[in-house]
């Protein structure tokens, strides 16, 4: 599960670090406390998970707002994330880039303008989805390190 909790950070969609949270919480309950995490590792990875999915979320945000994005391109990203979904991997990708610059020149902002915002959305996703990784790797760290040794 851990494994597929790395894997589910860098693909959309899957909830990597729930999933690598879950293997943990698991893991405690199925070997019983003296073998498994302490309360303070189990809270330090939900904190984690949490703050993945707070990181992901600000990142598209973010990259678009420093490439000069308005809120029509904000909007538009937003909307552009949710129906790409149902586009498959290269929706889930080029969802909100798209979204971002329809919104950015539908709210008449010249073409280059608008393609800077979508291009700050692209920046954005990818240091959100660096940031899960990041995270996700961390969170495997801390289990790793503080499972007592069943030797």
């Amino acid at each position: 599960l851990m494994a597929v909790g790395v894997i589910g950070t860098v693909v959309p969609i899957v909830p990597g670090t729930t999933i690598i949270l879950g293997a943990a919480i698991l893991h405690r309950f199925i070997v019983g406390p003296a073998h498994g995490l302490g309360w303070g590792a189990l809270i330090a990875l939900a904190g984690l998970t949490l703050g993945s999915y707070a990181l992901d979320s600000a990142g598209g945000y973010f990259g678009a707002k420093k490439f000069g994005a308005t809120k029509w391109g904000l909007i538009g990203g937003v909307l552009g994330g949710i129906s790409g979904i149902f586009f498959g991997l290269p929706g889930i990708f080029l969802g909100p880039v798209i979204g971002a610059f329809i919104g950015e020149f539908m709210g008449g902002r010249a073409l280059i303008k608008a393609g800077r915002a979508g291009w700050g959305t692209v920046v954005g996703l990818l240091v959100g989805t660096l940031a899960k990784i990041v995270i996700g790797l961390a969170m495997v760290a801390i289990f790793v390190t503080n499972v007592p040794s069943p030797l």
